[in-house]
């Protein structure tokens, strides 16, 4: 079964010879544990300056924009969010919802924006628009309402600032300050220029408007909710129960209508845009390709076909670039670009079962097959025109790794890989693609930010994050465990990758109880050489083996890998996870008999599936804020991967928790945030009910006011001290 087992290098932890104790307290205590971690990294659109969003030492949830300022080589503070707002801030409802979607939390500044020629910023901030002058180092509070501005930008020639006002699109003329309501429907069910719930939960598109490259137009989608069950959630806080009216497209039920329009800036009138007879479809992306054509990615409802789609405002006609189809599902991306010294484009499928590259004419006719080979790319990050350059980052070498390509794209030739450090890089390209900006980890290396020549040369630290003396990690340095990565044969014919961490103080001849961490769903992996969770860390300095392995349905290892889960959701993963413990049980120093599993989200769906269809391998589980009845989930996730329930009722039967809540044979902890809106705490109430009817034990914690993410210092400390006492009472045979 076991295929190989190997200690991936990287920098390593030496000179300490003791370390203080790490303790879950620590860990979510500030300074953050693992450095300085810039986020937001941008080049300048002058290329002067790289700028990010920065934690402060004393709280590191409040941002303020920094910059390396390329002439002089110095980082500095560029603009204090105090200059701006100081204070509490109130966010509307819409905003809390749009932060939680995104994946963002703190305060000071969350989000900015450049303007084309690299002058001027943009901050929203505390329900306000601030226009930030850097040459006079000056701040313009552009708005001043009681109504909250959210999806803030500076129009492409910087003419304009547009935002989402009341569920309408306004502008702000610059030169004059005279603002301007730009539509005027958007009311109760009616959004204009705003992103349903699943295009900003599970498309990853945030915005519902874009500007034309000459700032005469604005294309937006319009939708209207009116359609969607009209749910009543109750978001449960410790001194209060707050009823929230939601619109929630539940699997199978009614999504929006959606229309796409074309706003003329000067007249202020709107064309739309004919998406065919089909209502019933989604609008994932919307590009401008030219000032005068605007293309579209149409998507069906049951996702198995994506099509391209151009509309040619000269002409008035529009028509399909191309189309992409599968009998499971077609993934998204945001790899469209178009060149501007061609009447081309680059465009991304797995149409050959990994996702490569692909050039193609305005006219949709297929010019190139840029990459190929039994592995994926991640996305494009940058096109040298002039030198006919793509670079991409993708799993070229090793699937556990992210690395830094380059390629011809409009003739065959060699790829080249322009990173060298083994681990994840996140890059960032400069517009000219001269440069870019690396932020990397593995799993010894906290994350590091570096600036780059585009061969891949090193220009600058933006931030090093040595763990050195007077780093906040330091103190524990000594005691850092590595990992070992392996891969196991399965009996479906695939490998698995897993990630193994020995406990402190490993002794060959002890045995030691295993934590399982699992997340198992798709569009995901989390056996990479990166920077980890510091919770598995501790963990296995608590005495605990923690292992983690790649089921079938989880991300970047090709369709074939990724499809099994198609109306089939809780079964081949399932089995895999079945596989990592048959192997853990084969190790010597693994005592077999004391073997727990956790994991949130879908990783608590995981949790639950394995102990409850696999009893006999895990004696304790911890599910975190799980999904327990796919009908509860939304559309686009769900019957992207089940098909709809109308007509594929026996697979959603088949992929709900309930049918097998009886073979639960080890102790189960459940927990939920009282206030989620993704995984609604009703998934948790019928569990609850399931097993109590059962006449099943389990422990229960709940967290009143709390989202899904379970923010907030206390909180976590609070959830993960928690799990970790639950695992020694049901796992310790020393306790």
């Amino acid at each position: 079964m076991k295929k190989t087992l190997l200690a991936l290098l990287g920098t390593t932890f030496v000179g300490i010879c003791s370390a203080e104790p790490l303790t879950i307290e620590r860990i979510f205590s500030a300074p953050a544990l693992d450095g300085s971690t810039p986020r937001a990294l941008e080049y300048s659109p002058d290329g002067r300056r790289v700028t990010y969003l920065k934690g402060r030492d004393e709280d590191y949830n409040r941002y303020d924009l920094w910059e390396y300022h390329i002439a002089d080589g110095q980082s500095r503070i560029l603009v204090n969010s105090d200059s701006l707002h100081s204070g509490d801030e109130t966010l509307s409802d819409e905003e809390k919802a749009r932060r939680e979607r995104q994946r963002i939390y703190g305060s000071g500044i969350m989000e900015y924006s450049w303007s084309e020629d690299g002058k001027s910023l943009l901050f929203p901030l505390a329900g306000d628009v601030y226009y930030y002058d850097l040459a006079k180092k000056s701040v313009q509070r552009l708005t001043k309402t009681e109504a909250f501005e959210t999806d803030v930008r500076v129009s492409p020639k910087g003419r304009y600032v547009s935002f989402i006002r009341e569920q309408n699109i306004y502008l702000v003329d610059l030169k004059s300050g005279k603002e301007t309501q730009l539509t005027q429907d958007g009311q109760g069910p009616i959004k204009n220029g705003m992103a349903e719930f699943v295009a900003q939960e599970e498309m990853g598109r945030m915005s519902g408007y874009w500007w034309s490259p000459d700032d005469r137009q604005i294309a937006f989608l319009q939708v209207d909710e009116s359609p969607v069950d009209e749910v009543t959630r109750s978001e449960i806080y410790a001194d209060r129960i707050d009823l929230i009216q939601q619109r929630y497209p539940a699997a199978g039920r009614a999504n929006v209508k959606i229309r796409l329009g074309i706003l003329n800036v000067e007249s202020g009138k709107t064309r739309w845009v004919n998406l065919g007879d089909e209502q019933d479809i989604y609008i994932p992306r919307v590009q401008w390709a030219r000032n005068n054509l605007l293309t579209y990615q149409w998507q069906s409802r049951n996702q198995q076909k994506l099509q391209l789609r151009s509309f040619d405002l000269k002409k008035g006609t529009g028509k399909t670039l191309l189309s992409e189809s599968s009998d499971t599902w077609v993934n998204l991306s945001d790899d469209l670009y178009f060149l501007e010294d061609k009447d081309q484009f680059i465009w991304s499928s797995e149409r050959d079962g990994y996702k490569h590259l692909y050039l193609y004419d305005l006219n949709g006719k297929l010019l190139n097959q840029i990459t190929r080979g039994n592995w994926v790319v991640d996305e494009v990050e940058a096109v040298d025109e002039n030198k006919g350059l793509l670079y991409f980052t993708g799993r070229k070498d090793i699937a556990i790794e992210r690395h830094l390509y380059r390629v011809p794209f409009n003739v065959d030739g060699e790829i080249q890989r322009i990173s060298n450090k083994k681990g994840m890089h996140d890059i960032e390209f400069a517009q000219d693609a001269s440069g870019y900006i690396d932020k990397f980890s593995n799993v010894n290396t906290p994350p590091q930010v570096s600036l780059h020549n585009a061969n891949g040369d090193l220009t600058t630290w933006l931030e090093e994050n040595a763990v050195t003396k007077g780093h906040p990690l330091y103190p524990y340095k000594a005691d850092w465990i590595t990992p070992e990565f392996g891969t196991l044969a399965a009996p479906h014919g695939h490998q698995l990758n897993y990630r193994l961490y020995k406990p402190s103080n490993f002794d060959t001849s002890k045995r030691y109880p295993v934590m399982v961490y699992v997340y198992g769903g798709p569009h995901a992996q989390v056996v990479t050489n990166s920077w980890d969770k510091a919770f598995n860390q501790f963990m296995a300095q608590q005495g605990y083996v923690v292992f983690s392995l790649d089921n079938r349905g989880s991300a970047n290892r090709g369709t074939a890998f990724e499809n099994p889960i198609f109306k089939n959701m809780g079964s081949p993963e399932v089995e895999d996870q079945v596989v990592g413990v048959e192997f853990l049980r084969s190790l010597p120093y693994v005592d077999s008999d004391n073997i727990g599993i956790y994991g949130h989200s879908y990783g608590g769906y995981m949790a639950l599936m394995s102990m409850f269809k696999a009893g006999d391998y895990f004696k304790a589980g911890v599910s975190g804020a799980p999904v327990t009845d796919w009908t509860l989930y939304d559309t686009h996730y769900t019957e992207r991967y089940m098909g709809n329930p109308n007509t594929d009722a026996d697979a959603y039967q088949a992929s709900s928790v309930f049918p097998y809540s009886k073979g639960l044979k080890g102790a189960l902890l459940i927990y939920h945030g009282m206030a989620d809106d993704n995984v609604l705490f009703t998934n948790t109430t019928r569990l609850i009910k399931q097993l109590q009817d059962n006449g099943q034990q389990f422990e229960l914690m709940t967290y009143p006011g709390k989202k899904h993410s379970l923010r907030g210092k206390q909180t976590r400390i609070h959830q993960y001290t928690m799990i970790k006492d639950f695992f020694d009472r049901h796992l310790r045979k020393d306790r």
